[in-house]
């Protein structure tokens, strides 16, 4: 079957706060000027927001610009943050922190704890207003590009296809989106966004982009202990002073509370599971009280940008843009990403709307949109902060204090002139055997948990008679190198039990991809050791089916 194409004047490939930023900025100067150019956003989950996943604490800043009567239109921003804490954790006792100690880290006040996914729902139903056409469960599969190697647009995957291969009669082909311009606004790690980087050259002469892996859960808790607008953060324990990462709380309406730990994935020991750093975490003596009583209710991980400023790639390229946590605009020390992702997404739609206004055909850059972004807010905002995350490779006592004293000499007027490197995380890990091995608690089933059950309440789901979207480029190395070596490091980076090592027990070892279970956090594309696995997206729909993350 030949697939159907449909023509846009901008294709935008993701429905997070970039995308549809993006969208409704485009869409509102079309309104202005009187033009009725075309704009479409396709998502890979089954609805705009079942694969958004983040703490959140939103800085409203790039929303008043975008919708200033965000509030008389009904935005789910309705928890207003009153309280900063930022405690350091040793395995029995905490230290609060003043919060002059790192300026702008803990000044939450004039932000709001959300819901990031309910946002995103909320924008779409804005853009749609507006006349943007959204199609949630299409998964952008392939780029495609003209003669001329400009890109043309996305085509979405095809649908009914078995795990063998063959076409089943429920067998639908993708379909192609044509566009002047074309977004990538995927989020951390997309597919065709790392596709993009590579095919453009888009990352030379910038340091690799860094990650780390958050894990979150939303709990209904005990309303005694309930302190609606609290914002906590921590750090210490139970990780070692070599690995960095911290935990959130964040106290939202209805006694309901999101606590998350976040590691970063240039940790050293194979031996390490974020997801068992994350469920010990809760055990604190000062942390587990929160719970007890309470009741988990939805649980899903992501990875997170951290390379800061100075990983920021290319973000312009013939017929399209970079957008969003698709190029990596994340404040790390803040921990905050979305208000920057929407200002990126608007500054493109500019960019894009002053192009077509020009008589432009779309196989061009718009080099508007790097000019843009290098005279805004969100440039000073990351240049700022660029060596906080950087200086952790110094260990996280002194990494620390030395980002603490560089955001202040930012913070006084006087930044320091020079800017620290960082390397990729899959090369930080150390061979197994020079490595001690960590041993976790069993989960008690009221506190701390087994994988599989908070799988079960991500709502993952795929269907299961389709070609594997965990692609491995060399069949042997998983036993090869990945076993022999770091003693297989994919069976605990993964949150989702995707990864197994089967068969030991009878001396023929083979590692199984349990791929239903995955949830799309993309943890394996970044931190395998050979670069080895690559993720690319399953049918559409597919994946979690995140309740108000």
């Amino acid at each position: 079957m030949e697939r159907e194409a449909m023509e846009f004047d901008v294709v935008i490939v993701g429905a997070g706060p970039a995308g549809l930023s993006a969208a409704i900025k485009f869409k509102q100067l079309c309104a202005e000027q009187g033009k009725d150019y075309t704009v479409c956003v396709i998502e890979k989950g089954s609805e705009v927001g079942a694969h958004i996943l983040s703490g959140a604490v939103l800085d409203p800043k790039a929303l008043n610009e975008l919708l200033p009567d965000w509030k008389e239109r009904g935005a789910p921003l309705n928890t207003p943050v009153i309280e900063d804490k930022w405690l350091v954790l040793t395995e029995k006792k905490s230290v609060s922190l003043p919060g002059f100690i790192m300026p702008g880290f803990m000044h939450n006040h004039g932000n709001y704890i959300v819901s990031l996914g309910n946002v995103c729902r909320w924008l779409a139903a804005q853009a749609e207003e507006l006349g943007v056409e959204i199609y949630p469960g299409f998964a952008a599969a392939e780029v495609l590009y003209h003669e001329d190697g400009s890109v043309k647009g996305v085509a979405t995957g095809d649908m009914g296809i078995g795990r063998d291969g063959h076409h089943k009669d429920t067998y639908t082909p993708g379909v192609e989106l044509h566009a002047k311009y074309t977004f990538f606004a995927e989020g951390v790690r997309g597919s065709l966004s790392k596709e993009i980087i590579a095919h453009y050259g888009l990352r030379e002469g910038k340091q690799p982009q860094t990650y780390g892996i958050g894990i979150k859960e939303l709990w209904q808790i005990d309303p005694a202990k309930h302190r609606e607008g609290l914002v906590m953060h921590a750090q210490g324990w139970p990780l070692d002073k070599k690995t960095a990462g911290g935990a959130f709380l964040y106290h939202l309406e209805d006694n309901q509370v999101a606590v998350g730990y976040v590691v970063a994935l240039d940790y050293w020991n194979p031996y390490l599971s974020p997801f068992e750093e994350f469920q010990r975490f809760k055990t604190h003596p000062d942390i587990r009280g929160f719970f007890e009583g309470g009741k988990r209710i939805a649980y899903g991980a992501r990875a997170i940008n951290e390379g800061g400023y100075q990983s920021i790639p290319k973000l312009t390229f013939p017929g399209g843009v970079l957008i969003g946590c698709s190029a990596g605009f994340v404040n790390v020390p803040r921990i905050k990403g979305s208000h920057n992702a929407m200002k990126t997404g608007m500054m493109a739609a500019e960019a894009a709307f002053e192009a077509l206004e020009a008589g432009r055909e779309g196989h061009d850059e718009l080099s508007d949109y790097a000019n843009k972004f290098s005279t805004s807010w969100v440039h000073d905002e990351l240049f700022k902060v660029r060596n906080v995350r950087p200086a952790l490779k110094w260990g996280t006592v002194k990494g620390t204090i030395y980002g603490g004293f560089d955001m202040w000499m930012s913070h006084l007027g006087l930044p320091l002139p020079w800017t620290l490197g960082h390397h990729p995380d899959n090369t930080s890990l150390v061979k197994a055997k020079n490595a001690p091995r960590i041993e976790y608690p069993k989960p008690d089933g009221k506190i701390s948990f087994d994988r599989l059950s908070s799988v079960f309440l991500s709502n993952t789901n795929h269907e299961e008679d389709q070609p594997i979207h965990l692609t491995l480029k060399d069949p042997t190395v998983p036993i090869r190198i990945n076993l022999a070596e770091y003693d297989a490091p994919e069976q605990r980076y993964c949150p989702a039990g995707v990864y197994e090592i089967v068969g030991q027990d009878k001396g023929e070892p083979r590692l199984q991809i349990n791929a239903q279970n995955c949830v799309h956090c993309k943890t394996c594309d970044i931190k395998d050791p050979t670069q080895n696995i690559n993720w690319v997206v399953p049918e559409g729909g597919g994946g979690p089916n995140y309740p108000n993350m």
